[in-house]
């Protein structure tokens, strides 16, 4: 006995292929039916009821039965009586036909007759019609249990229909027809001025960065338009996430093969061939389908009859039932006919979504290829709507705005202002790490002054920045951010410093040279020569007002636009990472430096166009390579210089020519290899803070206290014995 339970099963698994189905299989699964039934009845009637009739036959010619016979005056040759010897009368025919056979051999007679005179056709019919109706369903859902098939069908439909029913679908989709019909700035909360500038903000950023034509298709691609977006509850929106990643895996499963395809292709040429063979034979046997039949049995010995007459009483019905089913078979091959046609007048595996793409705003939408867009192509079939929600979830447009909806119920008010911090400078700080966007809340904290973001992946910049009036500072540690044109005014007019960490020169966002504002910029990656040629570094002329300029890289040599930058410059920082830098002559073009920063550039000697650098007040060549510094008596030209920074190198002694440093009032001499001090480092009498610690010194000269405004003094890490090793002097 088959359990309840698993009849409930077949019966709840059917519908959920149903949308997979088109029209043309569910024609044939009713037709299937029909002949399923017409099988039914005839084999039930065939049981049940008598198979063959048969009496034996009084008169016989030529082994038939002669049912003309009226007397001696019939024509045609003679007749035989196979059972008597006694012949009637010719003045008067027989009156009745006696037999004398018992029901036995009446039986007997009927079964031997019915296996051997009735045609197999006739015989057969019913079974023949189950059997070719099994096939036709064995066919038509082969690819529903097949389990190569049948896994991806039913992930599929699983898929599918949550996507239909989930709420962000019809949130996305009503948002779209939303912008269709009542379109809306982008961005209104900024003072009427900044909507003027907002308007023209893209002409702006290819107007001010003439250099970077051939980059342009990156800048469309940096300036982006947003729409807003509803809220969702929580656990919908996690729901909604967790079927953009189920779809992404999904598809890229599905489009590495066609065996779907090829497996319905193949049994709808099944299905075809078999049409083809049912009709030739079907058509060929009917007529064998007789209700007389005469049948010659050799068992003259056991009944005294050899010829006999027989009926088959279901011929007639069984003819009706054949020509039904020929019609069925015809109805059915035709639509199977169809259904190959369809599937070879147009590329089934490949599926393009440009009408939903026209209609919507979600214009990222793929298209798709092999088993997908051959099973997209049968939901359409079905119901074009379950395509149009499934490509909701195909879309990153689509999935960008649900991460904002979700990241933007995970990051509360409350929760960023927790995270509020004061930096070095006291000014109030938010650092936001591996997010997957930049919360809606960070933009109502107004007093926020400096905002960090790094390692988030997918960032825009929305028009809603503009409520940070008190943002000034900006870092980008690999954040490759986007930005929309009311967002870039604001920065513009706004914006005072800003950091960017990358590691291709790719990730620096271009508009960030529209920044006209701009005072300070920082840049860490890769700026070498091979990595120039997107000359992207090029976009930093257009920084009129660049006061500070910070490079960590790998250069070779100094990039010509600094030096063109440099005449506005007031500080400039180079850490080379070890990276010899080789040419420097450009620096000397920089009048206006005041600050100089030459670190870890494997210099040997202190470079020559520094000395021509009349405004510069102080120096740092830290983590170098310097030996010696016979040059420092160039550095009595320098009449400003307050702070010289010679630390971390290999310096073994102090030229005498120090003491023209009169200026001097922060030394730094710490990590080298310096055995003694001469005296005319005393003649600095400005010297406020000396570092001599980690050298080689033996002792201090006691002309050390003509250093009356000296106030640190460092020698820790020397071979100085005695009270001397005080870092501090009173």
């Amino acid at each position: 006995m088959i359990p309840v339970t698993e009849l409930r099963y077949f019966a709840d698994t059917q519908p959920a292929y149903r949308i997979l189905k088109p029209w043309w299989d569910v024609f044939t699964d009713y037709i299937s039916i029909v002949m399923l039934m017409i099988a039914v009845f005839g084999g039930t009637l065939q049981v049940t009821q008598d198979k063959m009739i048969c009496l034996p036959c009084k008169w016989v010619t030529k082994d038939s039965c002669n049912d003309s016979f009226r007397g001696w005056a019939a024509p045609g040759p003679e007749p035989t009586y196979p059972n008597s010897t006694i012949l009637p009368s010719p003045e008067a025919g027989p009156t009745g036909i006696k037999y004398d056979l018992d029901r036995h051999q009446y039986n007997y007679v009927d079964a031997v007759c019915y296996e051997n005179r009735l045609h197999w056709f006739a015989k057969y019919f019913p079974y023949l019609v189950l059997l070719h109706t099994l096939i036709f369903l064995a066919c038509s859902n082969f690819w529903f249990k097949f389990p190569r098939t049948s896994s991806k069908l039913e992930h599929f439909v699983s898929i599918l229909l949550k996507c239909f029913d989930s709420p962000w679908t019809t949130r996305a989709l009503s948002e779209t027809v939303v912008e269709e019909s009542d379109p809306k700035p982008a961005f209104s909360k900024m003072n009427g001025s900044m909507d003027k500038k907002s308007s023209t903000v893209s002409e702006d950023v290819e107007a001010t960065v003439p250099m970077l034509q051939r980059t342009k298709s990156r800048i469309e691609q940096g300036i982006v338009d947003r729409s807003e977006t509803g809220v969702l509850d929580k656990k919908e929106g996690e729901q909604a996430k967790a079927l953009f990643e189920k779809v992404k895996k999904f598809r890229t499963h599905v489009e590495e093969g066609d065996i779907v395809y090829r497996l319905y292709m193949r049994q709808t040429i099944i299905k075809v061939i078999k049409f083809i063979l049912i009709i030739c034979y079907t058509v060929y046997y009917v007529h064998n389908i007789k209700f007389d039949v005469d049948c010659t049995v050799d068992i003259e010995s056991l009944t005294g009859y050899r010829t006999y007459r027989c009926a088959h009483p279901l011929a007639t019905l069984f003819k009706i039932l054949a020509s039904f089913y020929i019609s069925l078979v015809i109805f059915y091959g035709l639509i199977c006919m169809y259904t190959l046609w369809w599937m070879l007048r147009r590329s089934l595996k490949k599926y393009s979504f440009e009408s939903i793409r026209e209609e919507s705003s979600y214009s990222d939408i793929p298209d798709v290829k092999n088993d997908f867009a051959f099973m997209l192509h049968l939901i359409d079939q079905y119901d074009p709507l379950y395509s149009k929600r499934f490509a909701v979830f195909l879309s990153e447009v689509s999935e960008n705005k649900l991460r904002q909806l979700n990241l933007n119920n995970e990051w509360t008010l409350d929760k960023l202002r927790q995270r509020l911090t004061k930096n070095a400078q006291d000014k109030l700080e938010l650092h936001l790490f591996m997010l997957s966007g930049i919360p809606d809340t960070v933009f109502d904290l107004v007093e926020l002054e400096v905002l960090k973001l790094e390692l988030i992946p997918d960032v825009t910049i929305p028009p809603s920045i503009a409520q940070l009036t008190g943002l000034k500072e900006l870092w980008l540690y690999h954040t490759a951010a986007k930005i929309e044109a009311p967002a870039l005014a604001f920065l513009r007019e706004n914006l005072r410093a800003l950091h960017i960490k990358f590691t291709d020169i790719k990730e620096i966002p271009l508009w960030i040279y529209s920044l006209k504002t701009l005072e300070e910029l920082h840049l860490t990656g890769n700026l070498s020569a091979e990595n120039n040629r997107y000359i992207v570094i090029d976009g930093l002329r257009e920084l009129k007002r660049l006061k500070v300029l910070r490079l960590k890289s790998n250069l070779s040599k100094l990039p010509q636009v600094v030096t063109d930058v440099g005449v506005h410059l007031q500080k400039l920082s180079i850490n080379n990472e070890g990276t010899k830098l080789i040419v420097l002559n450009s620096l000397k073009k920089m009048v206006n430096l005041t600050e100089l920063e030459l670190i870890r550039c494997d210099l040997e000697r202190i470079p020559h166009s520094i000395f021509s650098l009349h405004n510069l007040q102080e120096i740092d060549l830290k983590d170098n390579n310097l030996k010696t510094i016979e040059e420092i008596i160039s550095f009595q030209h320098l009449h400003r210089l307050t702070c010289l920074k010679l630390w971390y190198n290999h310096i073994a002694y102090i030229p005498i020519q120090i003491g023209n440093l009169t200026n001097l009032e922060r030394l730094y001499l710490n990590r080298n290899k310096i055995e003694k001090i001469p005296t005319q480092l005393f003649y600095c009498r400005k010297l406020r803070y000396l570092d001599l610690s980690h050298n080689n010194l033996t002792f201090l000269p006691a002309d050390i206290g003509l250093l009356q405004n000296l106030q640190n003094l460092a020698v820790t890490a020397n071979r100085v014995s005695g009270p001397a090793t005080a870092q501090h002097v009173g």
